[in-house]
């Protein structure tokens, strides 16, 4: 998912994202987590940083 905002909002796109993989049958493996930084946050504004969060699922 492409998180848009500050870091300390993830949370709210991890929420998203878990509701989706939960309608779509899919549990997340463990609390394991990967970030994509694409944005330098010396160079853009805190509510324009973009964030790729990644999570490992499995079939439930």
């Amino acid at each position: 998912m492409l998180h848009l905002g500050i870091f300390e909002d993830e949370s709210i796109s991890f929420k998203k994202m878990e509701e989706f993989a939960k309608n779509a049958g899919i549990g997340r493996q463990s609390k394991i987590h990967r970030e994509i930084y694409l944005s330098d946050p010396r160079k853009v504004a805190p509510e324009k940083l973009k964030t790729v969060l990644r999570f490992q699922a499995q079939r439930i």
